[in-house]
């Protein structure tokens, strides 16, 4: 049974203000001249641009992806290529990034700007649905690191093709785990519905040992078992 929030929990759950939020970003590493620019042109795409993970978030795939000595990542869900570019950040030369999506549009967008930054020959495009492609890897358990960001109906699908490729200590990423707070609700609906199904998905896998952070929208952050 889950425990209900303190007073004293409340306490320690600060109102993410503008100001508290600017602050936060303020402590993050200062953008690269790629990065900003890779920002701007997915803010005008207009209201698709939401899809793209935070400066703060970015920052964070790449501490981790540095911190669990990540060679090869896997990613569901490329979008304009901002986390790709953090994952291929993280994992360093010779480190490989495997990226999921099915635009050509938007992963145009992304190449270029992998090539500006200097990263491009440590990723590879998949193109096509995330499944398909994940299917057809291999069943070793290799990957490191994982970031599930893509259409949410099928997380709990690319959740199962992915854990039995991971190796044990690795790390199992999902965004958008409380879907603008919605999930949070047992009368969720469509993507809402998904997530909370998703959430309770991973909670029940004894194959790992999760924790749900209040990051951007929602971060869930796995280590598979040995």
């Amino acid at each position: 049974m889950s425990a209900s929030p303190t007073t004293a929990d409340a306490l320690k759950a600060v109102p993410l203000t503008d100001d508290v939020l600017a602050y936060v970003r303020d402590q993050a590493p200062p953008l690269s001249e790629v990065q900003r620019t890779l920002v701007e042109r997915t803010l005008a795409l207009g209201g698709v641009s939401e899809m793209q993970v935070p400066p703060e978030q970015g920052a964070l795939l790449t501490l981790l992806a540095r911190t669990a000595g990540a060679r090869l990542a896997v990613e569901v869900g490329t979008f304009t290529g901002y986390s790709t570019l953090a994952l291929a950040t993280g994992v360093g030369p010779g480190g490989r990034v495997i990226t999921c999506d099915v635009s050509d549009e938007w992963t145009a967008i992304a190449r270029q700007a992998w090539e500006a930054a200097g990263v491009a020959d440590r990723v590879r495009v998949e193109l096509g649905p995330a499944a398909d492609t994940l299917r057809a890897l291999p069943l070793d358990p290799v990957v490191d690191l994982v970031f599930i960001d893509a259409d949410k109906a099928g997380y709990v699908e690319y959740w199962e093709l992915l854990v039995p490729r991971v190796r044990p200590g690795g790390l199992i990423l999902a965004d958008n785990v409380l879907y603008a707070g919605e999930a949070a609700s047992p009368d969720a609906t469509g993507n809402a519905r998904a997530i909370r199904d998703f959430n309770a998905h991973v909670k029940e896998d004894n194959r790992v040992e999760s924790v749900l952070l209040t990051i951007a929208d929602g971060l869930t952050i796995a280590r598979k078992k040995s």
